[in-house]
C-alpha cells in the first residue's frame, strides 16, 4: 500500500508524476559551467587532451587535431572506434534491459557471450565469469584457485600462495597488484600487499638468454627455477603459477619462446598446482590467435584464464575469467557455487557489446588477417628502425608489437631513468606534425630502468594503414633521438 508523505501526496502518485515528466535538455549555459578540473585525472599537473569524436583508427580532438590511435589505448580498441555493429548491439540491449542483479536473474546477452567464449576454447574452458576489468578478473582467478583447493583437499588445505614472475603486471587492485611484479606500480603500496606471493624470472629472451644459449636450454633453466621456487616455499602451499603468454605493459610485448608454457605446465602438474594465463592484454585475437595460448609458440591450455581489453574492444568495461572443466567439476561436486560476486558482473549492456565484438573477431579469416598485418607491421618497423643505435629490440606477436630503446646496442645498457625516454617519445608523438599515440613503458631492467613503446592497432587495419603507422612511428622515434641525443650515443 502506498502511504502519504509529509505533504499529503502518495508515493505512488509521485512516482507516476515523475514518470510523466518531460525533461528538457541541458542548455548551453548549463554546459558552460562544467569544470573539467573536477575530474580526478591520472595526473593533477596537466589536463589531458579532450576527445570529441572518433572513427576507425582516428580520434578527433576539441582543438581540431586528428590523432592516429596506433595503440587503441592500452591495446583495447581492437575493432577501432565508432563501429556501427557494436553500437547497434548496445542500443538493442538498452531497449530490452540494462541491468539485472545476477544473484536472481540472467540475460540472453550474458548467456550468448559466455557461450561464444567457451566455444572459442575448443573445450579447454567450460565456464566464463564476466566482470568489469582485468584487475577484477585477476582477483577472481586468485579466489577461484584458492576455492578449488579448499573443495578438493578440504578446509585444512595449506594452499594459499601464488608464484608469478618478475616484471609482470596483473592489475591495480590490491590482490592483483600483489600478484604482479611491476616494481614502480607496487612501490608505495608494498606494506599493504599480500606476502603470500613470490616471483621467478620472466621468459624474456632479449635480456634473459645467455650468449649462445638455445631456446631449449633457456626453457629448461626457467623450468628448473620454477621447480626450485615450489620447493623453497613448499609445493603443498601453492595454489597456482601465473604468467602472461605475451607480456604487455610491464615488458612491452615480450612473447614466450617455444616450449616455455608446456614446460611450466609440467612443473605445475608435478606439484599439483594450477596454471593461470593472464591474457587481459594479449588475448582475444591480439596475437593473431583467438587466445594467445592457442598459438604454436604456446600451445598449452591453462586451468584458468583472465581476459579483458580486447573482449569488448573498449565499447563497454568488460573482462572475464575462463574456467576449465577440471576446476568446474571440483566446484560442482562440492559446494556447487563460486564464493565470489559483484554488483555489476555480467552487466547486460556490457555483455551485448562484448558479444558483438567477439562475433566480428570470430569471423572467418579475421585471425589470419591479424597475423598478416602483424607481420607487415614488424617488417616495416625493422626496415625503418632496426639499424638505429638506440633500438635494442623489436618484438611481439600479431598486432601487438614492442620497441625497446637502449643507450648502447652491444651490451643492451638502458637509458638512465631520469631521462624518461619512453615518455619523451610518447609526448613528441602527441604533437604536430606527428599526431600518433605510442604507448610508453619502463621497467624492462630490474623493473626500474629500460624504456619501450608498444603498438596495438585494431584488427581491421589495412596495408595502407600499416604503412602510415610505420611512417609516423619511425618519424616520431627518429626525430626524438636526433633532438635529444644530437651527437648519437
Amino acid at each position: 500500500m502506498s502511504g502519504p508523505n509529509l505533504n499529503g501526496t502518495s508515493t505512488r502518485a509521485r512516482i507516476e508524476k515523475t514518470a510523466q515528466m518531460h525533461i528538457e535538455p541541458a542548455s548551453d549555459e548549463m554546459v558552460d559551467v562544467v569544470d573539467s578540473k573536477a575530474v580526478m585525472h591520472r595526473t593533477l599537473l596537466e589536463q589531458p587532451l579532450r576527445v570529441v569524436g572518433s572513427e576507425g583508427l582516428y580520434l578527433h580532438l576539441e582543438n581540431g587535431q586528428k590523432f592516429l590511435d596506433a595503440t587503441g589505448g592500452p591495446a583495447v580498441a581492437c575493432l577501432g572506434h565508432n563501429n556501427p555493429i557494436v553500437k547497434k548491439a548496445i542500443m538493442d540491449q538498452l531497449d530490452k534491459v540494462a541491468y539485472v542483479g545476477t544473484v536472481f536473474y540472467s540475460t540472453s546477452a550474458a548467456e550468448e557471450l559466455c557461450s561464444l567464449l567457451v566455444r572459442g576454447t575448443n573445450g579447454a574452458m567450460s565456464r566464463a565469469f564476466i566482470c568489469n576489468s582485468g584487475s577484477e578478473a585477476a582477483e577472481a582467478a586468485m579466489k577461484m584457485a584458492r576455492q578449488y583447493f579448499v573443495e578438493l583437499e578440504g578446509p585444512a588445505t595449506k594452499r594459499h600462495r601464488f608464484i608469478s614472475r618478475k616484471q609482470s603486471y596483473h592489475g591495480t587492485t590490491l590482490g592483483a597488484l600483489a600478484l604482479g611484479g611491476h616494481v614502480m606500480r607496487r612501490k608505495i603500496y608494498e606494506p599493504m600487499l599480500s606476502p603470500g606471493i613470490s616471483r621467478v624470472s620472466p621468459c624474456y629472451a632479449y635480456r634473459g638468454k645467455t650468449e649462445g644459449e638455445s631456446d631449449e636450454a633457456y626453457v629448461t633453466r626457467l623450468a628448473e627455477e620454477l621447480d626450485a621456487e615450489f620447493e623453497r616455499v613448499g609445493p603443498e602451499s601453492v595454489c597456482a603459477f601465473v604468467a602472461e603468454p605475451v607480456v604487455g605493459a610491464a615488458l612491452g610485448c615480450v612473447p614466450s619462446v617455444p616450449g616455455y608454457f608446456a614446460a611450466m605446465r609440467r612443473v605445475c602438474d608435478k606439484h599439483g598446482a594450477l596454471l593461470i594465463a593472464d591474457e587481459v592484454m594479449s588475448g582475444m585475437g591480439r596475437t593473431g590467435y583467438l587466445h594467445a595460448w592457442q598459438s604454436p609458440l604456446v600451445n598449452t591450455a591453462p586451468d584458468l584464464q583472465m581476459i579483458g581489453k580486447g573482449l569488448s574492444g573498449g565499447y563497454q568495461p568488460v573482462a572475464a575469467l575462463l574456467v576449465s572443466p577440471k576446476v568446474v567439476n571440483v566446484l560442482t561436486k562440492g559446494t556447487g557455487a563460486f564464493s565470489h560476486g559483484q554488483t555489476y558482473q555480467a552487466h547486460a549492456i556490457g555483455c551485448a557489446a562484448a558479444a558483438a565484438v567477439q562475433k566480428i573477431i570470430m569471423e572467418p579469416n579475421m585471425m589470419e588477417h591479424v597475423r598478416k598485418m602483424g607481420a607487415a607491421l614488424e617488417k616495416g618497423l625493422r626496415e625503418r628502425l632496426a639499424d638505429k643505435w638506440y633500438i635494442g629490440d623489436i618484438r611481439g606477436a600479431g598486432l601487438f608489437r614492442g620497441i625497446e630503446f637502449v643507450m648502447r646496442k652491444d651490451d643492451k645498457t638502458p637509458f638512465e631513468i631520469s631521462r624518461q625516454v619512453a615518455s619523451g617519445v610518447h609526448k613528441l608523438g602527441m604533437q604536430e606534425p606527428y599526431l600518433i599515440s605510442l604507448y610508453p613503458g619502463i621497467g624492462t631492467v630490474e623493473g626500474l630502468a629500460g624504456d619501450f613503446v608498444l603498438l596495438a592497432p585494431p584488427y581491421t587495419v589495412t596495408l595502407g594503414d600499416i604503412a602510415t603507422i610505420v611512417e609516423k612511428a619511425a618519424h616520431t622515434i627518429n626525430t626524438y633521438f636526433e633532438r635529444e641525443f644530437p651527437s648519437g650515443e
